[in-house]
C-alpha cells in the first residue's frame, strides 16, 4: 500500500502540533465521507477478533483517548484498522482547556508533552457525535472526566452525569483519574478517595444496566508515576469495588526520560517512546496484583510490535497508541493488528 503519510508528515511537522493535529482529523474526515479511506484501507484479513469484558473486539489494538477528543472521527479511524476507539477526555460541560501553545513534539525522542487541560465540546455534543458514527464495526470506548472548576469534592457528580449521559452509546466508559493536566485531579487516585468513587459510580452502573439491557464496562486510567505501595493499594481498591477493566498508563511527569531536550521542561504529560519501560512496569505490577481478575488495556509507549508484545506479557489483554500513530501514521496501524 503507498504509504502517503510519510511525504506528508515533514509538511504537518513544520505545522504548529495542534494545528497539524485538527487538519489531520478534518483530512481523515473528509477522505472517509467521500470514499478515499476505504480504497486505501480495505478490510483487514489479519485481523483476529478477541473477547475482553464481555465486548468481542475485531483485534488487540486500539486508539488511546486524546486524539479524537470529540468523538466525531469514529469512522474514519477505525477505517485505518483500529479494533477500538477511545474518545475524550470529555467532561459534563464544554471546556476550552489550557491556554495555546500547550502541545509539544519531541521528534528526536519521538515523544509528545501536552497540557491540553481536557478541552472538550462538554457531554452533550460528545454523545450526539457518537451517535453519529456510521460505519465502525469495532468497539467505543468513551473517557471521561470532571470540568476543571469542579472540587475534588464534587467530582463524583461531574463522572456521574457523563456515565449517564454516555452510556446508551458507548461499550465501555473510562474514568479518567490521572491526566496531570486538571489541578488536582489525580489526588483522586489515593485510595480512599478512588474506593469511594469506584462505589458510587459502580451502584449506579448497575441502575443503568437495568434501565438499558446492557452492563457497559467501567474502567479507570491510571498513571504511571505510581508507587509500589500506591499500586497494591489500588489494585485491592479495584478488586474489592468491582472494577470492570484498567488503564495503565497515562503520561507522566517524568521529565529525566527527556534530559537535555529543549522542550523538556514543558509542563504537561510526557507521552511516547520514552514511557515505553515504565509503563510496561506498571502494567506487570497491576497484572501481579490483580491475578487476572480485572483485564488490563496497555498503552504507553508502544512504537513497535515487539513493544505491544511487551505489553501483552506483562498482563495486558488489549494495547492501545497515541504517539507513535502521530509519529509513524497508519502503517503502524496495519502492522500491529498484522503481528498481534
Amino acid at each position: 500500500m503507498f504509504d502517503a503519510y510519510s511525504l506528508l508528515r515533514p509538511l504537518l511537522f513544520r505545522l504548529d502540533a495542534e494545528t497539524a493535529h485538527h487538519l489531520s482529523l478534518k483530512a481523515l474526515r473528509l477522505a472517509e465521507g467521500s470514499g478515499l479511506l476505504q480504497l486505501a484501507f480495505p478490510s483487514d484479513e489479519f485481523a483476529t477478533p478477541v473477547e475482553v469484558m464481555g465486548l468481542r473486539f475485531p483485534n488487540r489494538l486500539g486508539l488511546a483517548a486524546g486524539l479524537d477528543k470529540e468523538g466525531n472521527t469514529i469512522d474514519a479511524l477505525g477505517r485505518l484498522g483500529f479494533g477500538f476507539v477511545e474518545i475524550g477526555t470529555i467532561t459534563p460541560r464544554p471546556q476550552p482547556g489550557n491556554p495555546k501553545p500547550r502541545l509539544f513534539r519531541l521528534i528526536s525522542h519521538e515523544a509528545i508533552i501536552n497540557r491540553m487541560g481536557f478541552n472538550n465540546p462538554g457531554i452533550e455534543a460528545g454523545v450526539a457525535n457518537v451517535r453519529g458514527t456510521r460505519n465502525f464495526h469495532g468497539v467505543i470506548g468513551f473517557n471521561i472526566g470532571k470540568n476543571k472548576d469542579t472540587p475534588n469534592e464534587n467530582a463524583a457528580d461531574d463522572y456521574l452525569a457523563c456515565l449517564k449521559a454516555a452510556y446508551a452509546v458507548a461499550d465501555y466508559i473510562v474514568v479518567n483519574l490521572s491526566s496531570p493536566n486538571t489541578p488536582g485531579l489525580r489526588d483522586l487516585q489515593g485510595e480512599e478517595a478512588s474506593a469511594r468513587l469506584l462505589e458510587t459510580l459502580k451502584k449506579e452502573q448497575e441502575k443503568l444496566s437495568i434501565q438499558h439491557g446492557r452492563k457497559v464496562p467501567l474502567l479507570f486510567k491510571v498513571a504511571p508515576d505510581l508507587e509500589p505501595a500506591h499500586i497494591q493499594g489500588l489494585a485491592r481498591v479495584f478488586r474489592e469495588g468491582g472494577l470492570d477493566g484498567l488503564i495503565a498508563t497515562n503520561t507522566t511527569l517524568d521529565r529525566s526520560l527527556v534530559q537535555g531536550h529543549p522542550r523538556a521542561s514543558e509542563a504537561g504529560g510526557l507521552s511516547g517512546k520514552p514511557l515505553t519501560t515504565r509503563s510496561t512496569e506498571v502494567i506487570a505490577a497491576f497484572a501481579s496484583e490483580l491475578g487476572g481478575r480485572i483485564p488490563i488495556i496497555g498503552v504507553g509507549g508502544i512504537s513497535t510490535v515487539e513493544d505491544a508484545r511487551a505489553k501483552l506479557r506483562a498482563g495486558a489483554s488489549l494495547v492501545q497508541i497515541y504517539s507513535s500513530f502521530i509519529f509513524r501514521g497508519p502503517e503502524l496501524v496495519k502492522e500491529l493488528v498484522k503481528n498481534l
